[in-house]
């Protein structure tokens, strides 16, 4: 098996996954803020055994700049969790992941306004193309603000969740230096006393075999997802990794018809295509306005000996969109 191929096959895995959170989020039956709490818990304690079995706390490159912007980060990537699960229960797992994965879209308008980078004709008309993709997904009619506005609450929501995880994009774009796994424990552990005060303990007396659920999210979905990802982000180009981020949204549409027989209109469907063609569009057209040609061995760490720090901090930001 090549380089490639194996890489492919790790980021699929990982997509797969991460299209399959929402069912334990709700399958767990917690309120968002009790499942991103335990989702932290449990997944510091994963990525904790796997940094310090690679021996990766040693000298682990972090500045107090660096560190700084890895707890931002933290803030940010919790907080988007929190509203994304929220929007769950307002709209509907595929709703919210399709909307949710305009992201791009905020990493791209939030650098030229926070960080002046270059903002081109062609971006702003497919950033257009998308947020009009948005609006057939979203699917929102005049009776959805007169029943109470929950959905529309809902779309909020995810859009809010978007944003935050652009936000958390850029910051994490300005670490160098450290290792992705390391970023990510980091922005794991801040999310522990960060929602601490938000977490109702007395709630989960009664949760029973629904732990499996919550620390599936931790040891599953942040633990070996991320090991996955990282490790696919240093053998693939950007284009198959743009690419294969749609695999997320897809299975998380699949999963959310086969086992609560949610599914999207056909006019809502006809959204879906316009977000995807943009966000490859603006994705791939990244790399080259933003970063210089990199040789091969300047290739980002996923555990392979050899490979310098400042290499591997290089996938702490992915191009693909993960919950």
């Amino acid at each position: 098996m090549t380089s490639e191929t194996k890489g492919i096959a790790q980021l699929t895995t990982a997509m797969v996954l991460s299209g399959t959170l929402g069912v334990f989020v709700v399958e767990s039956g917690a309120s968002p803020f009790n499942v991103v709490f335990f989702r932290v818990l449990f997944g510091a304690l994963a990525l904790g055994a796997y940094v310090t079995a690679r021996g990766w706390l040693r000298g682990h490159g972090f500045t107090p700049r660096t560190l700084g912007l890895a707890v931002l980060g933290g803030v940010f990537i919790v907080f988007n969790w929190v509203f994304l699960f929220q929007s769950y229960e307002n709209t509907s797992i595929s709703v919210a992941t399709v909307v949710y994965h305009t992201q791009p879209f905020y990493v791209v308008l939030l650098g030229a306004l926070l960080f002046r980078e270059r903002l081109t004709a062609a971006r702003v008309g497919w950033i257009a193309v998308a947020f009009a993709g948005l609006i057939l997904v979203s699917g929102v009619t005049p009776g959805d603000f007169a029943s109470g506005g929950t959905y529309v609450l809902g779309l909020g929501q995810a859009l809010l969740a978007a944003l935050l995880y652009g936000l958390s994009t850029l910051v994490t774009k300005r670490i160098t230096g450290v290792r992705p796994h390391l970023i990510a424990l980091v922005q794991v552990l801040v999310g522990i006393p960060l929602l601490l005060p938000f977490a109702d303990f007395g709630a989960m007396s009664g949760t029973g075999w629904d732990w499996g659920w919550l620390a599936g999210l931790g040891l599953i979905h942040t633990g070996v997802m991320y090991v996955l990802m990282y490790a696919a982000y240093a053998q693939l180009p950007t284009s198959k990794i743009a690419v294969l981020a749609f695999v997320y949204p897809a299975v998380a549409m699949v999963a959310d018809w086969a086992v609560y027989g949610h599914h999207i209109g056909p006019v809502q469907a006809l959204g879906v295509p316009l977000i995807v063609a943009a966000s490859l569009k603006v994705t791939l057209a990244r790399p080259a306005q933003v970063t210089p040609a990199r040789p091969a061995a300047a290739a980002p760490a996923g555990g392979t000996a050899g490979r310098t720090p400042e290499a591997a901090s290089r996938t702490a930001t992915p191009a693909a969109c993960e919950a």
